[in-house]
């Protein structure tokens, strides 16, 4: 039976990853990527290296035991001439001791000649791994270039987008913004402008009627009296003939009065003596 605190541990642990990486910053992201490439270069770089060491170490025994046994041979050639020349004068002893001495260079020899063979078998196989790191340092290498080519790619990506997020916030919210309620806004300002001036033409309208209507009426009261003073002329023009007339019978049945006698006839002021 599965351990459910076991169970629920890693679950939680799945869920703050995809948490982890669902907030995550892609930049970083990237960088920590080629921080990993660069590093796993690194280390198949040192491993190559290794093996290739590996390689050149056994080529230098390899080389150094080769001539050991070429001077082994040399000295083993040479205590058997010896061997010979003193078999020759007739000196067995010498030659003895010549023949015994080629002995030991020989035993060396063939230690040495083993010795060849084994390293020569190991510097085969070091050599193959050689050549295979050296191929996996250079596929590593060209990876890590081509790496950095889509990072380089990603990084101008992460800003368009960067870019493209910030584009539609912005329009989303000139489309979801909805104007302070505290702060007047033009069209309602335009709006009360227009409903003042408006007021305005109205009351000069309705001013500019009640001067006319006034200045009608003033014209029409003054066209009137002119009208009424000529009615009055003209009947007094027509009255004027008859008045003539009676008057004219008037004074031939009153005879005008002279001067004189109307002077002496006006009585005489109390206390101005007389003329």
């Amino acid at each position: 039976m599965a351990n459910p605190f076991s169970k629920g541990w890693k679950y939680l642990m799945a869920a703050a990853d995809a948490k982890i990486d669902e907030s995550a910053d892609p930049k970083v992201q990237i960088e920590q990527a080629v921080e990993a490439s660069k590093q796993q270069h690194q280390q198949i770089t040192e491993q190559a290296s290794t093996v290739i060491g590996n390689q050149k170490q056994l080529e230098i025994k390899l080389n150094r035991l080769l001539a050991s046994r070429d001077e082994h041979q040399k000295q083993t050639l040479a205590a058997l001439q010896a061997a010979d020349e003193a078999a020759t004068e007739g000196s067995a002893d010498k030659a003895q001791q010549f023949n015994e001495t080629a002995e030991v260079f020989a035993s060396q020899l063939v230690a040495v000649e083993q010795q060849i063979e084994e390293n020569q078998k190991l510097h085969e196989q070091s050599s193959q791994a050689a050549e295979q790191a050296r191929q996996r340092q250079k596929e590593s290498e060209l990876r890590l270039k081509e790496q950095l080519t889509q990072i380089d790619q990603l990084r101008s990506q992460v800003d368009q987008a960067a870019m493209q997020e910030a584009t539609t916030n912005a329009m989303d919210s000139l489309n979801v913004n909805q104007p302070d309620q505290d702060v007047p806004t033009l069209d309602s300002v335009r709006e009360k402008i227009e409903r003042r001036y408006a007021s305005a033409l109205g009351a000069q309208e309705l001013t500019q009627n009640s001067v006319n209507a006034q200045m009608t009426e003033i014209t029409q009261s003054g066209a009137d009296l002119k009208a009424s003073s000529r009615l009055a002329e003209i009947r007094a023009e027509m009255e004027s003939p008859s008045k003539g007339e009676l008057n004219a019978g008037e004074e031939s049945e009153n005879p005008p009065v002279a001067e004189d006698s109307v002077e002496k006839e006006q009585p005489q002021e109390p206390g101005k003596p007389e003329a």
